[in-house]
């Protein structure tokens, strides 16, 4: 499962001129099923995702975790968006390649997962539409943008 975290101060999902999804600050999570992926490797990348120290505390340093922020009386918000091109291969020619990501079945399964599982988790959870043609707006806050792979 390959996911991009951008830490932001507020995020939306737009599909068809409609917002669907909306955050305050919080993270901002594109999210891609790869073959292989099960429940397991879902869960992993939660638990990563609500665990990652990257959000400031009183010294300015990145030592809070996005579960942190409930503790600060506010819950940071968690807007999940998925997105099969970051599978994407570029390495033969100018059109990239998609085979690496999972199958659109198999990609639903495990973003639907991932999202029961966050709303389970955590108090402010809100996602695009999967499959859907979506415009994301964001605020990315520093800016951080984190990268995470985490392998079946």
């Amino acid at each position: 499962m390959i996911a991009v975290l951008q830490r932001v101060r507020s995020a939306r999902v737009e599909v068809a001129g409609q917002v669907i999804g909306a955050i305050d600050a919080g993270l901002l999570v594109l999210l891609c099923a790869e073959p292989g992926d099960n429940a397991a490797v879902c869960d992993r990348m939660l638990a990563k995702i609500l665990k990652l120290r990257i959000f400031s505390d009183a010294a300015g340093k990145m030592n809070h975790s996005l579960q942190d922020m409930d503790g600060q009386g506010h819950a940071g918000g968690l807007l999940l968006v998925s997105q099969f091109t970051l599978a994407a291969d570029t390495s033969g020619g100018n059109r990239p390649g998609f085979s690496a990501a999972a199958s659109p079945d198999e990609g639903r399964r495990w973003f639907e997962h991932v999202v029961a599982q966050a709303r389970r988790l955590h108090p402010v959870v809100q996602t695009g539409e999967f499959g859907a043609d979506m415009q994301v707006h964001l605020v990315n806050d520093g800016p951080v943008t984190i990268p995470l792979r985490m392998p079946a």
